[in-house]
């Protein structure tokens, strides 16, 4: 009996397996790895942007409408005395004077002691006209009396009121120059700055073409580079008709609510004044688009582990999203990373 060698088929069937593995791996290795997110409705704002320095609202530097001895006044929040960043209320005390001078001057006590003694003697006066004691003339003299004691009072006490430097608003000490206590400070010396900037503004001046897209009242993000993880609100207060011949643009004014004190008078800030809003579309990040011969399109992962071009069209976008009105549905799983070499159909592989 011949004996029957098999070695060559054996050597066949290994080789075809072998192929088909090399086909498998290339196959597995040609699948383009991407990342992807399920598409799903969200809110998108349209918005103009521009930049500018905010502005307090109110600020006074005040001067001393006297000359006296200084004296800076305990700050009853600290228990020491005021220093620059300390916030005072309206019509608190900052800085008082002492003048002996100046007060026996005024004669305070005796002003006060004649509108006093004017008083009684018109109400003397108004009695006896009534009884028919006195004419009508001795009455209005009476009266002449005292109201010019009145004046006189009251412009004592103004007066008065000029020996100590207290906040005409609520504020922040922004400037306290220094002076020692008890030292002589001449009239129209520079005392202390007040800033109030839990509300402020800001100047801004757009192109011409966004004219029509602004009204009042309209919302506000308003961000500064020291406080990335901060945006505050504010709103469009103001805005000019007009457009510059020159420079064509237009003006207007941003109110910012600044209620924490986070941003401080002359920072350098973005304001982003939305101008539309949608709170349930689908939206996508604004880097995924494409743009080829039939405009926009994104790749999302269809059948079988394959890319899918799909045209879209778009609406509301900003500086990172866009709105998409037609071409995507919801759940769809759109390609977000490792899109840039991909073709209709490309084989892909989910990385996450």
């Amino acid at each position: 009996m011949k004996n029957i060698k098999f070695f060559p088929l054996i050597i066949l069937v290994a080789l075809a397996v072998a192929c088909n593995q090399q086909t498998q791996s290339e196959s597995s290795e040609l699948a383009v790895p991407v990342s992807v997110e399920d598409i799903r409705l969200q809110s998108i704002e349209q918005f103009i942007s521009t930049t500018g320095t905010v502005n307090a609202t109110a600020e006074v530097a005040l001067n001393s409408e006297m000359a006296g001895d200084y004296y800076l006044q305990t700050n009853p929040v600290t228990g020491r005395t005021f220093k620059l960043g300390d916030r005072v209320n309206k019509g608190q005390t900052i800085i008082k004077f002492e003048n002996e001078e100046y007060v026996n001057n005024l004669a305070m006590d005796a002003v006060k002691l004649n509108l006093e003694i004017s008083e009684q003697e018109y109400e003397k006066q108004k009695s006896l006209y009534e009884k028919g004691g006195v004419t009508l003339r001795e009455l209005r003299n009476s009266e002449v009396s005292k109201t010019n004691a009145q004046y006189n009072f009251e412009n004592a006490r103004i007066q008065m009121t000029k020996m100590s430097v207290k906040a005409p608003f609520s504020g922040v000490i922004v400037d306290l120059p220094y002076y020692t206590n008890g030292v002589r400070v001449a009239q129209g010396s520079p005392m202390v700055t007040l800033m109030s900037y839990n509300q402020m503004f800001m100047n801004i001046n757009l192109p011409e073409k966004n004219i029509a897209e602004l009204k009042l009242g309209q919302e506000v993000l308003v961000t500064n580079y020291t406080l990335p993880e901060d945006t505050i609100r504010g709103k469009v207060s103001e805005l000019s008709p007009a457009i510059s011949t020159e420079t064509r643009t237009f003006s207007g004014k941003i109110e910012v609510l600044n209620s924490d004190l986070k941003l401080r008078p002359g920072m350098f800030v973005k304001a982003d004044i939305i101008t539309a809003r949608k709170d349930s579309t689908i939206v996508i990040p604004k880097n995924v688009i494409l743009t080829g011969g039939r405009g926009k399109y994104v790749f999302i992962v269809g059948r079988n582990s394959a890319a899918d071009n799909r045209r879209i069209t778009t609406g509301l976008e900003n500086q990172n999203f866009v709105e998409v009105t037609e071409g995507l549905s919801l759940n769809d799983r759109l390609i977000i990373k490792g899109f840039e070499t991909l073709r209709d159909n490309s084989k892909v592989r989910i990385i996450r």
